[in-house]
């Protein structure tokens, strides 16, 4: 039976490395579907292969290695849904637009859980059959109150935590956990209107578009690489709230987009940014 997998490599760039790829697949009985390559100006090389075929992935991984020179960052991955925990506060469309999105096989994932440190959304998360976990941060440290969340989190050991408007910061300990699979979504076209309050900075400026962007989180508050972005014209008649609300449609949209990318395995982090094949 043949299996769609998904072959990631990037490194210093050298003449050849698409046929040395290609030939070892090719001798390995498999066959490309799609492939995507880009080398940037520091000449460093980018490419995404999906072929399918029935194959010890280890011992192609190994294959594949012995050909490519040295510094070549190479794995391949199969071609599935990913599993994720939802991290969400108090708002809910973000976390209706993916919960709509899974019920409907449109996610390319398998939400494993919710958890809130408030349990207001538990009642809508239940119309979906999907577990809720209410992790108060009443009377706890941030330390505490992340132990608490990790601990939630080993039930299910996912391999993504998506921030569905979860509002609250992550300490370089919980980060690291989850080192480059954190995705959250800012409600303001980044850099501009870091931290809290966006619409309000954004009203106060006077700006004609307003934004949203997902991005991973880093130990820098709304600095993580770059996944997605858009943005909304807006003018002097729209006050704060008017923004607010235009940007909520703005942050659902581009979080499922950029979820969509990370989970099709085409987004490369590299330093602070990101390359998309």
């Amino acid at each position: 039976m043949n299996h769609r997998h998904i072959l990631l490599m990037n490194g210093p760039d050298h003449k050849g490395l698409i046929y040395l790829v290609t030939r070892v697949l090719f001798e390995n009985n498999q066959n490309i579907i799609r492939n995507d390559e880009y080398v940037s100006p520091s000449r460093r090389f980018f490419m995404r292969t999906e072929f399918e075929g029935d194959a010890d992935l280890t011992q192609l991984t190994e294959t594949l290695r012995a050909e490519l020179p040295e510094g070549i960052e190479l794995r391949i991955n199969p071609k599935k849904k990913k599993d994720i925990v939802l991290l969400v506060t108090r708002e809910h469309h973000c976390l209706g637009e993916l919960l709509i999105r899974y019920a409907f096989d449109e996610l390319d994932a398998t939400i494993q859980a919710v958890v809130s440190n408030y349990n207001v959304l538990q009642p809508l998360v239940s119309k979906f059959g999907i577990p809720f976990h209410y992790v108060s941060h009443e009377h706890k440290t941030r330390e505490e109150h992340e132990e608490a969340l990790l601990r939630t989190l080993a039930i299910y050991e996912p391999e993504y935590l998506v921030l569905a408007k979860y509002m609250r910061v992550l300490t370089p300990g919980f980060v690291e956990q989850y080192a480059n699979r954190i995705i959250n979504i800012h409600h303001s076209f980044l850099p501009a209107f870091m931290g809290a309050n966006p619409y309000r900075q954004a009203y106060e400026r006077g700006v004609k578009i307003i934004g949203a962007t997902a991005h991973f989180v880093n130990n820098d508050l709304d600095e993580g690489p770059i996944i997605a972005q858009d943005v909304k014209e807006v003018d002097h008649r729209q006050t704060a709230a008017d923004m607010a609300t235009l940007g909520r449609d703005t942050e659902k949209l581009v979080l499922s987009k950029a979820l969509k990318l990370v989970f099709n395995d085409r987004v490369f982090i590299q330093d602070n940014r990101t390359v998309i094949l």
